[in-house]
């Protein structure tokens, strides 16, 4: 366990698996209005792409929403802070 690590959590490491390519297309691609750096890849990247989450198990009554949405890199596909609005 790492140093400034929690007692309750759990570190998985780095991940260095490829994404499989029938997850590659899905989702929504949406387009900044400025060129970024990806915090994770420092590439410069002009768009973004949306994946829709679905909860698929929970072994007790949650009230946490039933789905959500994920936005990612194209070039890396790690997860960067954004925001969308107008969604519900």
């Amino acid at each position: 366990m790492a140093a400034n690590q929690p007692d309750d959590a759990f570190d998985i490491g780095d991940v260095e698996a490829d994404v499989p390519t029938e997850f590659q297309s899905t989702g929504a691609v949406y387009t900044l209005e400025a060129a970024v750096k990806c915090p994770h890849c420092r590439e410069v990247i002009r768009t973004l792409k949306v994946i829709k989450l679905s909860r698929t198990q929970v072994n007790f009554t949650s009230t946490l929403p039933r789905g959500g949405r994920v936005i990612i890199c194209p070039q890396c596909e790690k997860i960067v802070s954004a925001e969308l609005s107008g969604i519900l």
